[in-house]
């Protein structure tokens, strides 16, 4: 007997999944508008500070600037982890164990 949709998404394993994923993703999504908004702000209220130079050719704007992207692409390298870790096996149990409820 296949599995219907409502089975899916009533049951409380699904829930429980689903309030996980947008956990991590708003936590994740948290730190994400930090980095980015916090290098705004700091170009908008403290020009100065990022204009000082780090070296001869330098500034810790430049720095900051790369150090957005880095910290975006290390967020990104998180959620793809978690998500290949555990979420898709946690899905792919879920997945198992409704089927085989579902047959009885």
């Amino acid at each position: 007997m296949k599995l219907k949709p409502h089975q899916l998404i009533e049951s409380p394993e699904f829930k429980k999944l689903v309030r996980s994923r947008w956990t991590v993703s708003f936590i994740l999504l948290a730190f994400l508008f930090a980095n980015y908004y916090g290098f705004i702000l700091a170009i908008a209220f403290k020009k100065e500070w990022l204009t000082e130079r780090i070296g001869a050719s330098a500034n810790f704007g430049l720095l900051a600037g790369a150090l957005v992207i880095v910290i975006s692409w290390f967020l990104t390298l998180i959620y793809v982890y978690w998500g290949n870790a555990f979420y898709d096996k946690r899905i792919e149990s879920l997945k198992n164990t409704l089927e085989k409820e579902g047959e009885k």
